[in-house]
């Protein structure tokens, strides 16, 4: 409850206090306040989602528990990329950084870590295949399509697309989500248990009495309270990132990569705690779903907004990062095409995620 009246607190100072907001933004030590502040909420607010989300997910198993916690994540981040594109400051590219940013941080960063972890204290774990595979699946083509596609196409500049292609692009992607999301909650739900069985975890959770409708409920509930200070706040924080940037003269990708591991920061803990249990499963269902539901989601969102504003996007990556992508794409299928993983995989993972930090600063 404290979490809960900060939270709601700072959205009431944010309302009211717009002139004294104003002023800071002015100053340099006012803007560096205000972005520890807003961050400094944001992030608590963030892990009181991820726990009401982990409630959830601990009654409901997987995998629908993992999808609630993926997807509050995720429109937190649709939140803070909307209130950017919808300031007064045109943010042609930061969809298309944030995306990229996501997928390195998870894919490498956070994959890399996690496997690491794993081996040296496992040696090697397991995990379902199939749900991998699928994971991919979506993945794959959804990056390609948002991010490299683009540059190819000669309708309108490189990297950017015409108002059809933006359409088709995000319907494409909403049906490709949707189809996904229909084959992980229906048939084929299977793909995203743990092999092994139940967990210890999942059977308590089964077990739990006083639970049903009024249990979901007052969980559902309280997720929502925690998730609207952050979308309301995400419009200060975008205004502060977009100052703070320009004053420092940092590289224009650092919006995209802060809001990246600002969102994901309680969900990437979340699967490292649970490669650490051995449930590498689970884990794979965060950390592959985070990167199908943010390509999923944000891509129909920036697109939506960029037509409905008028506004221009820039949607396909540099070359290098192109590259950088593509490499990535092919480790993680690699990866994960084995029912096993090592310290190896990890090794190579975090190594890929090294080499995206150094290039943020030397193109």
């Amino acid at each position: 409850m404290i979490r809960l009246g900060a939270g709601w607190l700072a959205v009431a100072a944010f309302f009211f206090g717009q002139a004294m907001f104003t002023t800071l933004l002015g100053q340099n030590l006012g803007v560096l306040a205000l972005f520890v502040i807003l961050l400094g909420i944001i992030i608590w607010l963030a892990f009181g989602v991820v726990h009401e989300a982990e409630e959830l997910a601990e009654y409901l198993g997987d995998p629908l528990g993992t999808l609630i916690l993926t997807l509050a994540i995720v429109i937190i981040e649709v939140a803070l990329i909307s209130a950017v594109m919808l300031g007064a400051k045109s943010a042609p590219a930061l969809g298309r950084d944030t995306m990229f940013s996501v997928l390195m941080i998870v894919l490498n960063g956070v994959v890399g870590l996690g496997l690491l972890i794993g081996g040296l204290r496992y040696r090697q774990q397991e995990y379902n295949l199939q749900g991998a595979g699928a994971y991919l699946s979506v993945i794959i083509p959804l990056a390609v399509i948002a991010l490299i596609l683009p540059n190819f196409t000669i309708a309108t500049g490189v990297g950017t697309l015409s108002r059809l292609q933006s359409i088709i692009f995000a319907l494409v992607t909403l049906v490709i989500y949707g189809a996904f999301l229909a084959v992980q909650t229906g048939r084929y739900k299977d793909f995203f248990v743990d092999p092994r069985g139940p967990t210890e975890q999942a059977l308590t959770a089964a077990a739990r009495e006083g639970g049903g409708a009024s249990f979901v409920t007052r969980h559902t509930v309280l997720l929502l309270l925690n998730v609207l200070p952050i979308v309301i706040l995400a419009k200060g924080l975008a205004k502060v990132l977009d100052v703070g940037i320009a004053r420092l003269g940092a590289p224009p990708e650092l919006g995209g990569i802060l809001i990246a591991a600002v969102v994901f920061l309680p969900e990437c803990m979340t699967a490292l705690r649970a490669i650490s249990a051995n449930e590498l499963t689970r884990a794979m269902n965060l950390f592959l779903g985070a990167c199908a539901s943010t390509l999923g989601l944000t891509v129909p969102a920036v697109l939506t907004i960029a037509l409905l504003m008028d506004q221009s996007v820039t949607m396909g990556l540099s070359p290098t990062n192109s590259v950088l992508l593509a490499t990535t794409l092919m480790l993680s299928t690699l990866t994960f095409s084995s029912p096993r993983t090592t310290l190896l995989h990890g090794v190579v993972h975090l190594s890929m995620f090294f080499v995206f930090l150094v290039l943020i600063f030397e193109p």
